[in-house]
């Protein structure tokens, strides 16, 4: 052994092949521990853990919110929503709200899928004992508006909002309307950025004052000494008008730039505080969270029974059967003169539906089936009528399958398809019927989807009942 040499010194405590061996018996252990501890952290990217929770049903997405924060924080996001909805994973869902149940309102709410013809039931105590509200659906939220509760043996009418997202389960509050409102007229529309409430309101003013002055004699030529003092006025106006307008568009932009979609509520019509029919309406704006009032209802157009919204108007049909459309960018009402005007029976309110960029209505009128001869009974029978927008000329398009006993069966639209619920209770028995119609069908006709589901829940037939439609 060389101490001071550059020769390597090592003393081997194994006999011959024991070390290698040793080293090959260890080194399997480590590997098997490693595979162990790496088995443990195996986890998808995030990118890959969304794309696959986005391809869920909703009843399961819902069931993957429970797994751990991390899954139910991701699938909860706006942008995942948002890429659901364009990657068409979303499937169609119906909502039932309003029902009753042992003759009052329970607040659970009715989903029925649709894909899978299956019903769901949502419990929600802050609807329970509220009734005679409206609701309207946008994208991935229903909006409940107004109705009225019973409050220490009073009757308490709202003017809350109350927004539902099924896709969380979640609710939130959104700014009160103006007046309290008991079934009111409603409809929920996404609109571009440049809208604007305010602009809306002073073209109508603006407007309004044109119409009065061409309808009278100016006063400029009674006292001609006063219009430079109503000219300084007015400019003055001008400028403080000017100066409010930029800096709300200024709000206005500012607030678009941090929102990615912008919407706008209506709720027109309705009953008051006392009952009285009322003919006014309001118009929600999401960017700054505030209702504002819009023109009221035409001289002499009556109550209105229902509405939609079409191609940026928003219909509104009358119990007079007068036609008037709201110009939702301009902020103004359009009488609509059509011809001829569909008959019906005036116990059974029309429903006027938009499908497909097309308006329709359903009403309920009398059918001879006798061909006119004497003594022969008349049915009544609930048909489907399309307007054209560009002739106003009403158009018979098919007759629904199923008598018209429902006096409140409520109509949605989803792209090319028009779905109903009709509930209603004859013999001591609910009975509740799910049908569809294809209006690119050269028939136009409809099919039944789903019956009598809801019938062992409900055991009173639901008079102010109201569905949405979502795409979740």
């Amino acid at each position: 052994m060389t101490i001071c040499g550059t020769e390597e010194t090592r003393l081997d405590c194994f006999s011959y092949g024991v070390k290698e061996r040793f080293w090959k018996k260890n080194s399997r252990k480590y590997l098997v521990d490693s595979g162990q501890d790496y088995r443990k952290h195996i986890f998808l990217p995030d990118d890959i853990l969304e794309m696959c929770l986005m391809r869920l049903p909703l009843t399961s997405l819902l069931n993957a919110h429970l797994v751990c924060k991390k899954w139910q924080s991701m699938a909860t996001t706006q942008r995942f929503l948002q890429m659901r909805r364009e990657g068409s994973f979303q499937t169609p869902w119906l909502f039932l709200f309003a029902a009753l149940k042992d003759g009052c309102s329970s607040g659970d709410i009715h989903g029925y899928d649709v894909s899978q013809d299956k019903w769901h039931r949502i419990e929600s105590d802050l609807l329970k004992g509220r009734f005679m509200y409206s609701v309207a659906s946008i994208h991935e939220e229903i909006f409940v508006i107004g109705g009225r509760s019973m409050d220490r043996n009073s009757i308490k009418s709202h003017r809350g909002i109350l927004v539902f997202s099924p896709s969380t389960k979640s609710w939130r509050k959104i700014a009160s309307m103006r007046h309290a409102r008991s079934l009111p007229i409603v409809g929920a529309t996404e609109v571009t950025s440049e809208f604007s409430t305010i602009q809306t309101q002073q073209n109508r003013q603006d407007r309004r004052f044109h119409l009065s002055r061409m309808s009278g004699e100016s006063d400029v030529y009674e006292d001609p000494h006063r219009l430079s003092v109503r000219r300084q006025h007015r400019n003055s106006a001008d400028k403080n008008s000017t100066k409010s307008h930029r800096l709300t568009r200024q709000k206005l932009d500012r607030l678009n730039r941090n929102s990615s979609k912008r919407i706008v509520l209506i709720a027109i019509g309705g009953t008051g505080l006392f009952d009285e029919p009322l003919d006014s309406g309001e118009i929600y704006d999401s960017a700054t969270d505030t209702w504002s009032e819009i023109q009221r209802l035409p001289m002499g157009f009556g109550v209105v029974s229902c509405g939609i919204i079409c191609n940026g108007i928003f219909y509104a049909y009358s119990e007079n059967d007068k036609l008037s459309g709201y110009d939702i960018e301009r902020g103004f009402w359009i009488a609509i003169q059509t011809s001829p005007i569909p008959p019906r029976v005036h116990e059974f309110y029309p429903k006027l539906v938009s499908c497909n960029h097309r308006l329709f209505m359903l009403s309920v009128s009398w059918c001879d089936e006798g061909d006119g001869q004497i003594g022969r009974r008349n049915k009544a029978v609930r048909k489907l009528w399309e307007l054209d927008l560009v002739y106003l000329t009403w158009a018979e398009v098919s007759v629904h399958p199923d008598a018209p006993m429902d006096w409140n069966a409520t109509y949605v639209s989803d792209q090319n398809i028009l779905m109903g619920v009709e509930m209603f209770k004859i013999f001591g028995q609910v009975l509740s019927f799910f049908t569809v119609c294809d209006i690119l069908t050269e028939e136009a006709s409809w099919r039944h989807v789903s019956r009598n589901q809801r019938s062992q829940k409900l055991n009173l037939s639901c008079m102010n009942k109201t569905i949405a439609l979502l795409h979740l």
